[in-house]
C-alpha cells in the first residue's frame, strides 16, 4: 500500500525520534550531550583539526564549535595544541581518556543500533542503507 507524502514524513520523524532517544540513553554513562558525543566521534574519525574544521564536519558555526571544544577541555575529553603547519592556529587533539570515551561510545552505538534495527531482516536492512545512503548523497 503506499504511503503519502505526509504518512511518510510523519513515519520516518517518529523513527527519528525513536533514534534520538536511543542515542541519548546510549551516552547517559558518560553524562555527554548528543552533540559532545558527535565531536569526539568526529575526531575519533578524523584525527586532530582545527576548530574551524570541526565546525564545517558538524556543520555548526566556528563559534558553537570553539564552545564545544571549551567543553571537552573542562571534561578532561580533548586539548588544544599549536598546529605545527601553522603556530598561530591550534589543533583539538583527544586526550587519552577521549580516544576511551570516543571507542566506547562507539560499541555502545553500535550496540544500540543493533536492538534498533533487529526487527529488520538482513535484506530489509541492506535496503533501507542504500536508500538513506541515496537520500544522504543528493545533498541539500
Amino acid at each position: 500500500m503506499p504511503v503519502d507524502d505526509e504518512g511518510l514524513l510523519e513515519a520516518f520523524f517518529a523513527v527519528s525520534r525513536r533514534l534520538r532517544h536511543r542515542t541519548r540513553e546510549a551516552l547517559e554513562p558518560w553524562e555527554l550531550s548528543p552533540s559532545l558525543a558527535r565531536a569526539i566521534s568526529v575526531l575519533s574519525w578524523h584525527g586532530d583539526m582545527r576548530p574551524g574544521a570541526l565546525a564545517e564536519h558538524l556543520r555548526i558555526a566556528p563559534r558553537s564549535a570553539t564552545e564545544l571544544v571549551d567543553d571537552l577541555q573542562r571534561a578532561g575529553l580533548a586539548e588544544r595544541h599549536p598546529d605545527p603547519a601553522d603556530r598561530r592556529a591550534v589543533l583539538v587533539v583527544l586526550t587519552d581518556e577521549g580516544v576511551r570515551v570516543g571507542r566506547d561510545i562507539r560499541a555502545a552505538r553500535q550496540e544500540a543500533g543493533e536492538r534498533f534495527f533487529a526487527t529488520l531482516s538482513p535484506g530489509d536492512r541492506e535496503e533501507l542503507g542504500r536508500l538513506l545512503r541515496q537520500l544522504s548523497d543528493d545533498g541539500d
